[in-house]
């Protein structure tokens, strides 16, 4: 195949579904967040809707790995797809007290979990080796945009649909997406021997073995738990440090959005040796957090944050792009599960431990703090990818 992949109609329903879904993803957080915030009034419970959709099925990852490689991976993702939409419907019409809630919610996250491998494991099929840099760049940027159309379409669907409403719109996005992935070629996988778990224990130790694959895979989850503090960070940087309201704390929060998509954008344009653009991302992300800490107004906070998108963009398409290229095929599904699942709880970690620095310290400590460890972490990452390169 041809180094663009935008060419490749296959392809395109893969991008046009990843879209789609995580539209509806972003749609259906929103609601609930709302939802949950309103009939407990606990930001606790809120807390543990995010935990539910984030963190648990991401424990999960190198399960939902296995599911990719022992099945077609276009009859997984179809059958993901319909499972999320059911869940939702059930959501919606039931809305049920709290813990059944967090259970459904949990449920159709895991779901989502078993999509991701799959997805990423279709690419080299349907892009060409030639064009995976590109392609991987392109489903991010979908994957962004549907990341700041979805709560942007519940703002202005929920005074209309009410919470209800939203989450059936939701469960009908991922319809349209089953639909589309639907005309994929089936991409049959190879039958796995042994049991489901003697199989997913193959996927982590093809992981530990491959030198190239664990550096990658320790210095990234190393730098998500440097970084990930950001979220929690950037809300009391902007009200109390900087002494503006909650619409630059918003505002700060989507601006590392503005770089992903600009990063993405520039991506399917360029190509540098994925090595280099890891590390690159790595060290453009950590700085940016590390010099956001030293920012003196929200617009400079801004910029910053911008800038550690384009970081974020590039650290995501070369570490998806280096494993499509390191791992076969038949293993990829429980090596992306697995990777997915390390930087799950780094960004786990991270949460609890960018709480606790916070309240020992300040947001621009913080910040700084947690920049200058993701620099660490990048140059003990680029020491790791030399010795494994030779």
């Amino acid at each position: 195949m041809t180094a663009r992949p935008l060419g490749n109609p296959p392809f395109r329903l893969l991008l046009a579904a990843r879209t789609v879904s995580r539209i509806g993803d972003s749609l259906s957080l929103v609601a609930l967040m709302l939802h949950v915030a309103a009939t407990t009034g606990q930001a606790l419970a809120v807390a543990l809707l995010l935990l539910a959709g984030d963190v648990v099925p991401a424990l999960l990852g190198p399960l939902a790995g296995t599911v990719s490689d022992r099945f077609a991976l276009r009859h997984v993702m179809v059958a993901s797809e319909l499972v999320q939409g059911a869940l939702l419907v059930a959501l919606a019409v039931w809305l049920p007290p709290l813990p059944l809630l967090l259970v459904l919610a949990g449920l159709r996250a895991l779901a989502g979990q078993v999509f991701q491998p799959a997805s990423r494991a279709a690419v080299p099929a349907l892009a060409g080796d030639a064009g995976l840099e590109r392609a991987n760049a392109a489903i991010g940027a979908g994957t962004n945009i549907g990341e700041t159309l979805g709560p942007l379409l519940a703002a202005a669907l929920l005074p209309w649909l009410g919470i209800r409403g939203v989450l059936l719109g939701d469960a009908v996005s991922f319809l349209v997406s089953a639909a589309l992935l639907a005309g994929l070629p089936v991409l049959p996988r190879a039958a796995l021997a042994g049991s489901f778990l003697s199989a997913t224990a193959e996927g982590l130790r093809a992981i530990a073995r491959q030198p190239v694959v664990r550096s990658l895979t320790a210095g990234f989850s190393a730098v998500v738990a440097c970084n990930g503090i950001y979220d929690v960070a950037l809300v009391f940087l902007a009200t109390c440090t900087l002494g503006a309201g909650p619409s630059a704390a918003g505002l700060l929060l989507g601006a590392a959005g503005t770089g992903l998509l600009a990063g993405y954008a520039l991506l399917t344009r360029v190509r540098a040796a994925l090595p280099v653009l890891l590390l690159t991302g790595f060290a453009v992300s950590s700085l940016g957090n590390l010099l956001t800490g030293l920012a003196w107004a929200v617009a400079a906070a801004f910029g910053l944050q911008a800038v550690r998108g384009l970081g974020i963009a590039a650290m995501d398409v070369a570490a998806t792009t280096i494993i499509q290229r390191e791992v076969p095929a038949g293993l990829q599904g429980r090596v992306f599960g697995g990777f997915n699942g390390a930087v799950g709880l780094a960004a786990a970690l991270a949460y609890l431990c960018g709480g606790v620095l916070l309240d020992l310290t300040s947001p621009r400590a913080a910040f700084v703090t947690a920049g200058a460890c993701g620099l660490l972490a990048t140059l003990g990452t680029g020491i790791a990818l030399a010795r494994s390169r030779r």
